[in-house]
């Protein structure tokens, strides 16, 4: 015969079978919606923040590729994409609160380039590697993991042997005094200052500075000690934990992190025409981190969503653990080096300077368009608004929080 409770463990029960309830995860193919006014939102205000959101639609060219010479990453040496892009959509967003849509704009099931969100992909597939234990921890040196790189290079088989006799067939991504320094840490924070070319892209044609004399002899800065945002860097990463992974990335999102939350079969994560290896006989893509010459990750708005939503979770979905929380919480502590900066791409809002209206605590996984996947612990809230003037995303922001019951 059951015993019956006693009233603490009755009340205990109580607490947990009511915080259960509160807390709703999406299931596979369907987030539920619910009215603002259901929620205590001020339907008004919401409705204001999301016209302001179309409002402020990117004036850049919706032919990607045409954007990209248009702008300032067009102009850099070795600036030619590599990588498949296609057009965008219009201004898209999704408004989530305490786990229900509550607002929408745009198309958010249509599939466009993230950018530099893929960032914040790549950055968990690192913390997926030390979760399953094949990084020891994230301040390990990256070179003692490293095997040789074997790329892929069908088009040598329509050259003389003699033309290519003295090319490298395997290379090293972390020979050198100043590479071996480097740790998974640096990587991860874009303060390595790696030195090196990949995928036809020197480290010193991403966005140069200064001198273009000075480029190839400046002092390199020690590993740690100063902030670059560089996506060659950031595709030496890719290409490590694909090293250590022995299977495309893509495999292990998707197995480990992407099934689990139900994202959509939509979603495409790719790498260049050339970043092709060769791992235990098998011809493999090394993923692009963003999209700055193409290639990165396709997705929905909804499956951004998604992935912001289990950041806002603390890497807990619907009971599993699938990012350990010791990682969400690495993720968003940043450095002396960059205060506003945690893993990439985790962008801070250290002293609400980013966001003002917004809590300190918030954060938010950042690419060009601009595409922006808020997430706010403090408020429940995640907002996916992507092609928006990037000036205008923490005003937008801003007239959503003003919506939410005080």
């Amino acid at each position: 015969m059951r015993r019956p409770l006693t009233p603490i463990l009755l009340l205990t029960f109580c607490i947990l079978q009511v915080g259960f309830a509160q807390t709703y995860f999406p299931a596979s193919n369907h987030w539920e919606e619910k009215k603002p006014d259901e929620m205590g939102v001020n339907v008004v205000k919401l409705a204001e923040a999301i016209q302001f959101a179309k409002d402020i639609e990117s004036t850049e060219a919706k032919n990607l590729k045409l954007a990209h010479y248009q702008s300032a990453f067009g102009r850099e040496p070795f600036g030619y994409p590599i990588g498949p892009m296609k057009d965008r959509g219009e201004s898209t967003g999704l408004i989530i609160y305490k786990g229900y849509i509550i607002g929408k704009w745009g198309d958010p099931s249509r599939v466009d380039l993230t950018f530099s969100v893929a960032k914040s992909i790549l950055s968990t597939t690192a913390g997926l590697a030390v979760d399953a234990g094949l990084i020891q921890s994230e301040k390990d040196l990256v070179y003692p993991y490293m095997a040789p790189i074997i790329p892929y290079m069908p088009h040598q088989l329509l050259q003389n042997k003699s033309d290519h006799l003295m090319q490298e067939d395997v290379f090293d991504l972390f020979e050198g005094a100043h590479n071996r320094k480097i740790t998974w840490e640096h990587l991860l924070r874009q303060t390595s200052d790696w030195e090196g070319s990949l995928w036809g892209k020197p480290d010193w044609a991403d966005r140069p500075q200064g001198n273009a004399k000075d480029w190839l002899t400046r002092d390199r800065n020690e590993p740690g000690t100063v902030y670059k945002y560089n996506d060659t860097r950031v595709n030496v990463l890719a290409l490590a934990l694909l090293n250590v992974w022995r299977k495309p990335l893509p495999v292990v999102l998707k197995e480990r992190l992407m099934d689990k939350i139900g994202a959509s079969p939509t979603w495409r994560w790719t790498g260049y025409e050339n970043s092709f290896v060769i791992i235990d006989g098998q011809i493999m893509q090394s993923v692009s981190g963003g999209s700055h010459w193409g290639g990165g990750l396709f997705i929905s708005a909804y499956d951004q969503a998604r992935f912001g939503y289990l950041t806002l979770r603390n890497g807990q979905w619907n009971g599993e653990q699938v990012i350990s929380h010791d990682w969400i919480n690495k993720s968003k502590t940043p450095t002396s080096v960059q205060p506003n900066y945690g893993f990439m791409n985790y962008f801070l809002n250290t002293d609400k300077k980013e966001i003002p209206a917004a809590p300190e605590s918030a954060f938010f996984h950042l690419g060009a368009g601009t595409n922006m996947v808020y997430v706010d612990q403090e408020n429940e809230l995640v907002i996916v608004a992507r092609w928006i003037k990037n000036n205008e995303k923490a005003s937008l922001v801003a007239k959503v929080l003003e919506a939410l019951p005080r």
